[in-house]
């Protein structure tokens, strides 16, 4: 375990959904829907969260064409931005790390940046999506490339996630890790992160010493590290 306050970081490199947007109800709805015109039981889901479009797609129904799939997910989702909102302290964060932030997410560029414009954030200059790598989290692939396009060591970088996939694919990366309880239980998160808190509400990042600081909110309500 690493305590992340007392570490600078050359870089904070922050998922997407789930830790900076609301997605939830179009990722819900338009999964659903998919679902239901493919005769795929929704039982088969389970805890995807953080995962590609094409790596579920081949998880929950092997039979279909995953190309085929994949676009037809990637439509209804670009056309369903109805309730992407910011999360709680993520307008702040992404303000404070300025440009050594990166978000690495599992959807494509196209609707990240959707996304990303729908919830009024600021796109750091490194942005990293789904059809730019070959392995998609929990592979550390997508952590490596926006640590190197940032020109850091991904060992000197926090990763901010809020599902198992993407803790994961930080610590196989080398990273730090801070979870967020936005979409997924504590008890799922904990093992994988350094700290677990509520929400980006619940930290401060600040520039410091040639790199970023996190430190605790003062509103912040029991956070945990983990042993």
């Amino acid at each position: 375990m690493r305590d992340i306050t007392s570490e600078t970081f050359e870089a904070v490199l922050f998922d997407n959904d789930g830790t900076l947007t609301d997605s939830r109800g179009s990722v819900e709805r338009s999964w659903r829907a998919w679902a239901e015109e493919h005769d795929v039981p929704w039982e088969r889901f389970g805890d995807f969260h953080g995962v590609t479009s094409r790596g579920i797609v081949e998880r929950v129904a092997p039979h279909l064409d995953a190309d085929a799939a994949t676009a037809d997910i990637d439509r209804r989702e670009l056309s369903d931005l109805e309730g992407v909102v910011a999360l709680p302290g993520a307008v702040e964060a992404l303000a404070a790390t300025g440009d050594r932030a990166a978000i690495v997410t599992s959807a494509g560029r196209e609707l990240a940046e959707l996304r990303i414009g729908a919830a009024e954030l600021a796109t750091p200059r490194v942005l990293v999506s789904a059809d730019e790598i070959t392995d998609g989290k929990p592979d550390p692939e997508p952590y490596l490339t926006g640590a190197r396009r940032l020109g850091v060591d991904p060992a000197r970088c926090l990763v901010v996630e809020d599902a198992t996939a993407g803790l994961l694919a930080g610590r196989a990366a080398g990273a730090a890790t801070l979870a967020v309880l936005t979409t997924s239980k504590r008890d799922d998160l904990q093992p994988h992160a350094d700290l677990v808190v509520e929400s980006l509400a619940d930290v401060r990042f600040e520039l410091a010493d040639g790199g970023v600081r996190v430190r605790l909110a003062a509103s912040s309500t029991e956070p945990s590290q983990t042993d």
